[in-house]
Parts: C-alpha cells; structure tokens; sequence
C-alpha cells in the first residue's frame, strides 16, 4: 500500500500539486473557528460569530461553482491565483476594522467567502493529465479525500498556535497568506499553466445539464447533512458522558476510520463501473451510521465512530470518478465544485437541523439525523439508476457522447492538456 502511494507522489508535480493545494485550502477549512475566536476577542457575541460565519459559508457555496465555471473557460492561473489574493484581502479587511463598523465586517466576509479559490476542483481536474494512468488517478483521488481529513484536523491546531503566539487578528493574517502562497505554488506549477479544459458547449446550466451530475448533487447533499450533524450530536454525546474531550475523541475516531479506508480503497484497483460501486459504498456507509444510535459507553462509541467514517473516504474518492465521467465536457472544474458546494452545504444544514433533533431527544436523536442522512443519500442513489448509468451505453448509437471523451473504459480518465 505504501510503495503504491510513494510511487504515486514521486510522479513529476504530484507532490508539489498536492501539497499546495491543502495549504492553499488552510483558509477555508479553517474559516469558521478563526472568525469565531477574532469576534469573541473583539467583544462580540456568537450570534454576531455565528452570522459572520454563516454569510462567508453562503457566499463561498454560490462563488465556488461560479469560480469553478471560470477556470473552465480562462484557465487556472487567470482565476485562482487572484480569487486567492481577492480572499485573503477581505480576511485581512476584517482583521483591520474589526467589529467598529459592522457593514464593513460582513462585506469582508463577502469578498473572503465568494472568492475563495476553487482549488480542490482545480487538482481534480489536472490529475489524469499529471498521473497518465487510470491506477494511478483512483488512487490519487482516494489520497486527496484522506489528506482532506489530515487538513481539517491539522488547521484548526494551527490557528491555536498562532493565537496562543500572536493574536486573534495574526491568525486570520498568517492563515490567509499562507492559502495565497499554497495557490501561488500551484499556478505557477507547469501542470496548472498548461492546462486547458475540453470545449465546451454554451449553456447557462454548465455542469448542471448533467442528469447523472444532479444525481451526485443531491445525495452527497445528504451525505453532508448526515456528517454535519455528527459534529453536533457527539458535543451533545459528551455532555452526557461527562464532558470533557470526549467529542474531541469520536471526531477523531471518525477522521482516523476515513484515513484508514481512504488508504485502503485507493491501494488497488476495483473491477466494475464505479456508478455501481458508489451506490455500495454508500449503503455500507449508511449503514455504518445506523448503530451510532446504540450510544453505548465512550469507548464503544469511540469504536462505532471509527467505523462509520470508515467509507466516508472511499465514498469520496468514488464519487471523483463518477463525476469525472458525468460533468459535461469543458466543465470538469465547475463539476467537481458543485460537489465539494452541496457537501459542504448539507454539513450546515445537518448541524442546524440536528440542534432542535437534540434539544428533544438527546444524543441519540442527534445521531439518528445521521443515520436518516446516510439512508437518504442512498435512496437518492438508488431511485435514479437510470441517470447515473455508464455514459458511454447511454449514449450509443447517438450523437458522440459529451463524457466519452477518448472512448476508453473509464472515459473520464485522460492523459494531456485536457479536462
């Protein structure tokens, strides 16, 4: 498993792609706790947090497709490296007026959100090209959707250390040039200047004019609300199982099963269409979140946490390729921002939901959120099989296909300067 991943990233750029990439996302995975901390410090409430949060997460899920769109038809160095630049600017407008002038605060918040390059769509797209083989690319993916998991746990640490160093104000400053320098390192990689998306068809629904991209849209939404509700029944969890860091422990569990399965899944190669694969990886995870409702002890719920992000990876990785086969041609990078939009999306509509679901149930209402979540986002899967089936059988004996990009097995896999 190992060997394989190693001889992955000795692969000319992928180490460099990848690693610029997570550094360049630090700002937005880190967004909600920085803002947080900066506005307790400036002596402001957490309604007042929480609506600062709220409006950088609204704003970056209508700028990420849109800016993903942008790539498609300008290239990525014209739109990444100055949506950075643009993000970290309205970052840096918060730190300087603080809270004084509220208008001002929450059009920083605009510009930070909106703006917020689309760098996770933006690797996706130039791996085939980076990577060559189809082996390669499924791992690859499989060790993007683990080194997310690396990232939302390492960030969050960073941006203590930078509090407990500096200030409040220092974190939001440091973070956000680092996110300019991780975009800086990737434009400026051969890979990302000579990329060129497919041509594309002119159409105002872009990536959305793909049954099989809606398919994916509205169950990784579900996916999403069932995560997002985790993050909030496992506080509620260790309220009742005395405090403490015992949240801390089940999310941890929780990234430590995605990282396990994640490394696993993308060390060899699946037979079948990964249509199919994906609708079984998404009842196995459904139905790892089912028996979080049991709530036993800390260390068995510590136990069944790890468990149920076992395929969360996978899950992820799977759905790349699925998205990558689907996304009409040109807009490969508005696809997968769409995707990385609605997850992101339904992880805050599951932890405003499951607030009311705990308030009456406790715990075990909070997780049974998840469990319907899970189980939704597989009856999504499976009442629209027919929109998701292969592209290239689809479409035989019509026009040429959109998908079937070179005609090979897996169509979204291609080497070049193409999407």
């Amino acid at each position: 498993m190992a060997a394989g991943y190693a001889e992955l990233l000795r692969t000319r750029h992928a180490a460099r792609l990848l690693a610029g990439t997570l550094v360049g996302r630090l700002p937005n995975a880190t967004a909600a706790l920085a803002v947080v901390l900066f506005v307790r410090a400036d002596g402001g409430s957490y309604a007042l947090a929480g609506a600062l949060s709220a409006v950088y997460g609204v704003c970056n899920a209508i700028g990420q497709p849109l800016l993903g769109r942008a790539v498609d038809l300008y290239g990525q160095p014209r739109v990444m490296l100055p949506a950075a630049v643009l993000s970290a600017l309205g970052m840096a407008l918060l730190a300087a007026v603080g809270l004084d002038v509220l208008w001002l605060a929450y059009a920083a918040m605009v510009i930070a959100g909106f703006f917020t390059p689309p760098l996770e769509g933006g690797l996706r797209a130039l791996w085939p090209g980076v990577l060559k083989r189809a082996d390669r690319v499924h791992a690859a993916y499989a060790l993007d959707a683990v080194a997310q998991e690396v990232m939302f746990a390492v960030g969050p640490l960073l941006v203590t250390l930078c509090v407990a160093a500096w200030s409040e104000g220092a974190a939001l400053l440091v973070i956000n040039l680092l996110g300019v320098l991780g975009a800086l390192s990737v434009v400026v990689s051969e890979p990302s200047r000579q990329w060129r998306s497919g041509p594309r068809e002119a159409h105002w629904l872009g990536a959305l004019r793909s049954a099989g991209m809606l398919v994916l849209i509205g169950a990784f939404f579900f996916v999403g609300l069932a995560l997002g509700s985790i993050a909030v029944a496992a506080v509620a969890y260790a309220e009742e199982h005395g405090g403490g860091m015992v949240s801390s422990w089940l999310l941890s569990a929780l990234g430590v099963g995605a990282l396990i399965g994640g490394l696993g899944y993308g060390a060899r190669e699946w037979p079948g269409r990964p249509e199919s694969r994906l609708r079984l990886l998404i009842g196995l995870l459904a139905l790892g979140y089912l028996p979080l409702v049991l709530v036993p002890g800390v260390a068995g719920m510590t136990v069944l946490t790890g468990v149920a992000g076992v395929f969360l990876a996978p899950a992820l990785a799977c759905a790349f390729v699925v998205v990558d086969r689907h996304a009409p041609r040109g807009t490969v990078t508005e696809a997968f921002s769409w995707l990385v939009t609605t997850f992101g999306v339904g992880s805050a509509v599951g932890a405003s939901v499951v607030g009311p679901a705990v308030e009456g149930g406790g715990a075990v209402a909070g997780f049974a959120v998840a469990g319907a979540g899970g189980l939704a986002a597989l009856l999504v899967l499976l009442s629209t099989k027919r929109f998701l089936g292969d592209p290239v059988l689809r479409t035989a004996g019509a026009a040429p296909a959109e998908n079937d990009r070179n005609g090979a097995v897996e169509p979204g896999f291609r080497a070049g300067r193409q999407a």
